[in-house]
């Protein structure tokens, strides 16, 4: 298996190195170069196979994509009903506890953020 800077040991990249290399790829097409040219670049700038380079090429095709920042563990304690919710929300949407919450966080500062604008 193909180990890589981004998750040493495991062989897999982190999200943010995963998007790193998606926008590389997509700043190659962005130039003019045809995707199996751009998969070829890509494969000999970053070191890896020339199927994975064309699986960023791929994710590339829809334009840049953006670079998550650092996870940091954040608890809260809420009520169970709340949690509850916020699982079953997750497990239907197919998205993680994580993501639904800090989505649902980004939205409600955002939201705060226009109100105090107002007054």
């Amino acid at each position: 298996m193909h180990e890589n800077n981004d998750n040493p040991g495991r062989g897999r990249s982190s999200a943010a190195g995963r998007a790193e290399r998606v926008n590389a790829a997509a700043a190659l097409l962005g130039n003019g170069l045809p995707p199996g040219e751009a998969a070829g670049v890509l494969a000999g700038r970053l070191g890896c196979s020339l199927r994975q380079a064309r699986r960023y090429v791929a994710d590339a095709g829809a334009g840049r994509v953006e670079v998550p920042g650092e996870a940091v563990p954040f608890s809260v304690r809420l009520p169970a009903r709340l949690a509850a919710a916020v699982r079953e929300h997750a497990r239907s949407s197919g998205r993680t506890v994580s993501a639904v919450t800090a989505r649902a966080l980004e939205e409600f500062l955002a939201r705060d953020g226009e109100q105090e604008e107002r007054r």
